[in-house]
């Protein structure tokens, strides 16, 4: 596993391992694992540091049979490329090795995991992790957590400097400076927490709801989305994060189903969303696409019940007051988020470059819901009785919670 800043040489040393051992073992099968298909192609295979440069230089013939994303070698071994965010094309096929190219940045974590059970070619299968480390959970366990197998190096930007162009380490200086994303961006190092972050791990990690056996039940149910009017692979993300709150007022995240697609497929799975989850409503940020974007919802369902919210104050701003409800430990997560839980942990206001997608429709939906408890609250309390065992409303002629059968007598 190497851990390295960028431009430090991870994809040429990469793809010298992964031709060494192709050329040196004839007859065998490996898989180059990337981001997105085009990554794979335009940067492991066809890059200046990428496996073509290396073959050529070597004078090894090879056929690169695009269409089927496979490069045939004169010696009948074959790499094959896959991309992560399709990773059920890696079940079935088995391999004597592969390279996991920037695993940090998968969209799909498991298709690291899909690909391990198909390393079972020849007598020691190997893969090889080339990767900035960004501190997703999956490169934090494999970093972290300690295995005899597993040999782990780190490189800085610096190590290539040789290599690369005087402008570009000026400008990489010049952009992270003495930040923590320089530690993280150049010299490889993974990064727990960053100062300024405004959520803690230890908030998300205590609060987390692991009882699957004991069913919730909600009174309001927010869908937040922040979309992305555009689509391409290099597009944002549009954010779509499913919140919803019991009486007691406390906020449960139950799915993150943030996607990068067209707004036809996005609004689709919203509006699938609203099926799943009965009830709910949908809170949507209008400051990009403006009236589109309700526009669209309504294309795919007109009677969706959506309100129409337009950002004001800044993101940091915005997110205050859902920090605090996290450290008030009143809001909690239903199983794990890994790239919801990322954003959260690694998004410095005013510092971090990127648009905290996820953060963004989760803050959405949290604001919407503590907006609109109180009033909620007071009328529901007039009206009924809470069952301090389930949370069920019931009318306050009962004497017996008719769900759980408790005893109101014994609920204060």
């Amino acid at each position: 596993m190497y851990l390295a800043g960028r431009g430090a040489g991870k994809t040429r040393m990469a793809a010298e391992w992964l031709v060494w051992e192709a050329i040196s073992r004839p007859k065998t099968r490996w898989a180059v694992i990337a981001p997105t298909m085009q990554s794979a192609i335009s940067v492991c295979i066809e890059g200046d540091s990428g496996i073509i440069s290396i073959l050529n230089r070597y004078g090894f013939a090879f056929d690169f049979l695009r269409s089927r994303a496979e490069l045939v070698l004169e010696n009948r071994s074959i790499i094959f490329l896959y991309s992560a965010e399709e990773p059920d094309r890696l079940r079935g096929p088995q391999f004597h090795g592969a390279w996991f190219d920037e695993l940090a940045a998968f969209s799909k974590p498991e298709a690291y995991f899909l690909a391990l059970p198909a390393l079972r070619l020849g007598q020691n299968p190997q893969h090889l992790i080339s990767t900035t480390p960004r501190p997703s959970p999956l490169i934090i366990n494999l970093a972290l957590v300690p295995n005899l197998r597993r040999i782990i190096r780190t490189g800085s930007t610096f190590d290539n400097e040789i290599n690369l162009s005087p402008s570009f380490i000026s400008d990489l200086k010049e952009s992270y400076g003495n930040s923590k994303f320089a530690r993280q961006e150049l010299y490889g190092e993974i990064l727990n927490q960053l100062d300024g972050a405004l959520f803690s791990k230890n908030n998300i990690d205590n609060n987390r709801w692991n009882n699957p056996n004991e069913k919730l039940y909600f009174y309001q149910t927010i869908i937040g989305v922040d979309p992305a009017v555009t689509y391409s692979e290099d597009s944002a993300i549009t954010g779509i994060v499913v919140v919803g709150q019991t009486q007691d007022g406390h906020c449960y995240v139950l799915e993150d189903a943030s996607m990068r697609a067209a707004p036809e497929v996005w609004a689709s799975k919203v509006v699938e969303l609203t099926k799943k989850y009965p009830q709910s409503r949908v809170v949507a940020e209008t400051n990009n696409g403006g009236d589109l974007v309700v526009s669209v919802l309504r294309q795919v369902d007109r009677n969706i019940n959506v309100k129409k919210v337009t950002a004001i104050s800044s993101k940091g701003l915005r997110a205050e007051p859902v920090s605090i409800a996290y450290s008030q430990g009143r809001i909690h997560h239903v199983g794990e988020f890994p790239h919801l839980e990322e954003q959260m942990l690694y998004w410095i206001p005013g510092e971090s470059r990127n648009s905290p997608d996820r953060l963004d429709a989760l803050v959405w939906a949290i604001c919407e819901l503590i907006e609109t408890n109180s009033a909620l609250m007071v009328y529901l309390r007039a009206l009924s009785k809470i069952c301090k065992y389930c949370q069920l409303p019931s009318s306050k002629k009962y004497l017996v919670c008719p769900k759980c059968h408790q005893p109101f007598s014994d609920i204060s």
